[in-house]
């Protein structure tokens, strides 16, 4: 319960200096993502989750649009990024590469997209 308390007053921090209202989670399959964190929220019986309780970025539906796949190793490498097989399915590893990959796609959107 600490970890996500403190994570969440990182969060909160960030969205009071942007002036937002929420987060909104990225992730590969965002919706498994949102839904292990709003279980964790209520056994935790946190009542302040940053996040907005359903609207995400997913990387899985960005990148098979971006580059027809949806697996994130196989997205990774179609968008020019180096994928380690090693260190592949860690926590930290895969939350890295999917920031890396939306990063990506988003900077990259007006070429993929054709629109400038």
């Amino acid at each position: 319960m600490a970890a996500l308390h403190a994570v969440f007053k990182a969060i909160q921090a960030k969205i009071k200096k942007h002036d937002c209202s929420r987060a909104i989670l990225v992730g590969h399959n965002a919706a498994f993502d949102l839904a292990f964190l709003k279980a964790a929220v209520a056994r935790n019986n946190i009542k302040s989750n940053p996040f907005h309780p359903f609207s995400t970025f997913d990387t899985v539906t960005m990148a098979a649009l971006a580059y027809g796949q949806t697996v994130l190793a196989r997205a990774a490498a179609a968008a020019g990024l180096t994928w380690d097989a090693k260190e592949a399915h860690s926590a930290r590893y895969d939350a890295e590469q999917t920031a890396l990959l939306f990063c990506e796609i988003v900077n990259r959107w007006h070429e993929y997209s054709g629109v400038v």
